[in-house]
């Protein structure tokens, strides 16, 4: 009895592409294409030599010398460095005056966190919609396009003696006859203030546009809801800028540390504005005491990435879901 159940037919083959064909035909490997060559792994690589050999070069080989010179008696001179060991770190901790200046720093933590509200008050006002807030985004973020040693210039003329400063307070009837840098108080709450006015510009952009990345339909399922625009910025804009604001004090931190240049071109250390940053060019440039000084750099480098790390600890960036 014959079995008369149909077969279905081989599935086709598929044929392969004429340069496999040809390639098997003449006994020789099939042609590679681009993915596959070897230069294509290393092509990034190649792009990246330029940046990562000027970033070895400026970065990390003066900050291996500058960790080296921190163990020497190096003058900044001589060809002799003679290795003392941890005695730079010794005079740092031991000697009241060359650490005392850390307080100065203070004024300008304070100033940096008067400058964050600021800035955050206005990008949230000028986040929506009001008439010329182009030009006032303009006008608060002009400052800081500002050269740093220009600013110390200018507010050097206003606040001296007789200066603009003074003119404006006695068209009040209030005593125009102060020397704002003549006494440390008043000196470092200047130059604090000229940081504020400085600085206020660059919080404000990053603000702004964190602010500006949030979706709109969540403001106008807000407006719906009846919320107030209060309750709008602490459900809405404040927790989706956390991860700006936490760079902005990051910022502010180690910026107030390392305040140089208005208070260097305003008074040059003077009158108990004398900065750590001050401190440490005037002992390698000053003084000829490059060790020393590469000390001091070495510490407030720890400690700002000490500070860096424990606020990145209290206040980890979180993903917030407002949807």
């Amino acid at each position: 009895m014959t079995d008369t159940t149909s077969k279905s037919p081989p599935a086709p083959t598929r044929s392969a592409s004429p340069a496999v064909a040809r390639g098997v035909r003449r006994g020789t490997s099939p042609t590679r294409s681009w993915r596959d060559h070897p230069l294509r792994r290393i092509t990034p690589w190649l792009f990246l030599l330029a940046p990562l050999a000027l970033l070895i070069t400026f970065t990390y080989v003066p900050v291996g010398n500058m960790i080296y010179y921190s163990f020497t008696d190096w003058d900044g001179v001589s060809p002799d460095r003679n290795f003392t060991g941890m005695d730079n770190y010794t005079q740092l901790f031991t000697r009241p005056e060359l650490f005392r200046v850390f307080f100065v720093s203070f004024y300008y933590l304070a100033a940096s966190a008067v400058q964050i509200v600021i800035a955050l008050y206005f990008a949230t006002v000028l986040s929506f919609d009001l008439r010329f807030r182009n030009l006032f985004k303009g006008i608060l973020f002009f400052p800081y396009l500002i050269n740093g040693v220009a600013i110390g210039f200018v507010f050097l003329y206003f606040f001296q003696d007789g200066g603009t400063l003074d003119s404006i307070l006695s068209w009040f009837g209030a005593d125009g006859d102060k020397a704002w840098l003549g006494d440390p108080e008043s000196a470092n709450t200047s130059l604090a203030g000229v940081s504020v006015w400085r600085f206020t510009g660059l919080n404000f952009v990053l603000f702004l546009g964190a602010i500006q990345s949030i979706p709109g339909e969540l403001y106008e399922a807000a407006q719906l809801d009846g919320a107030s625009r209060w309750q709008q910025f602490r459900h809405i804009i404040a927790p989706s800028i956390r991860p700006v604001l936490s760079l902005s004090v990051i910022l502010a931190i180690s910026g107030s540390l390392a305040v140089f240049e208005i208070p260097y071109i305003m008074t040059g250390g003077a009158t108990g504005t004398q900065t750590f940053v001050i401190q440490t060019v005037k002992l390698a440039f000053q003084f000829n005491k490059t060790g020393l000084a590469s000390a001091c750099a070495v510490v407030l480098l720890l400690i700002i990435l000490a500070v860096t790390w424990l606020q990145r600890r209290i206040v980890p960036d979180e993903k917030v879901d407002l949807v």
